[in-house]
Order: structure tokens, then sequence, then C-alpha cells
């Protein structure tokens, strides 16, 4: 269950993969197939390739982006692999610790 996103977010998530960018969208997320996991960063670019290209350099497999029909597919980052790569790409403002979107700073 997707919840604590903001309309303007998505937006601007979907305008950047239009444009050819890689794009990234944190927003609150629970599923029992994943305890302990609070949120999901969502990376998509309009060319696949090189979204696979970029995930290619975290060690993301090209067979994990989530292909869409609507041309929104992306990568769904979770848990520490998640914080690793945001961290990397000085993307600080994505981390959240805890269910009111404290950031960590």
């Amino acid at each position: 269950m997707a919840f604590g996103i903001k309309r303007q977010e998505i937006i601007e998530w979907k305008r950047r993969i239009d444009s050819g960018e890689i794009a990234f969208l944190t927003h609150y997320w629970l599923d029992d197939r994943f305890p302990g996991c609070t949120t999901v960063t969502k990376v998509g670019c309009h060319d696949l390739e090189k979204l696979a290209a970029w995930g290619n350099k975290y060690g993301l497999k090209k067979e994990w982006i989530h292909h869409r029909v609507d041309g929104y597919s992306h990568y769904d980052l979770l848990g520490a692999k998640q914080k690793e790569i945001l961290q990397r790409e000085g993307l600080i403002e994505h981390i959240w610790t805890n269910k009111t979107g404290t950031l960590e700073r």
C-alpha cells in the first residue's frame, strides 16, 4: 500500500521521465513481503537502456525493471540498497527515518 505522496510529486516524476532523465520518487509503502521496509524509491526513465545502464552501476539487473505499458517503467529500491543508492546519488532528502516524514541528517 502506497501513501504519503503528493500529486505534484508524481507529476514532476513523470515529467522528468518523459524528458529522458533518471527520475526518483520516494514515498511511504508497506507490504507484508518486505517487513521492516516503510518506504520505496521508484527510479524511472523513458529510455530503458539508459535506466538499465544506471542500475548496472549499482548492481541492479535489467530484469528487475518494472516494465509498465504507460511508459513509466522503473526500479523499486528498498531497504539498505535504497539508502545506499540515495546516499551515493546525493539525494539525502529522499531518506526518511519514520512515518512522520522526518529526514535523516
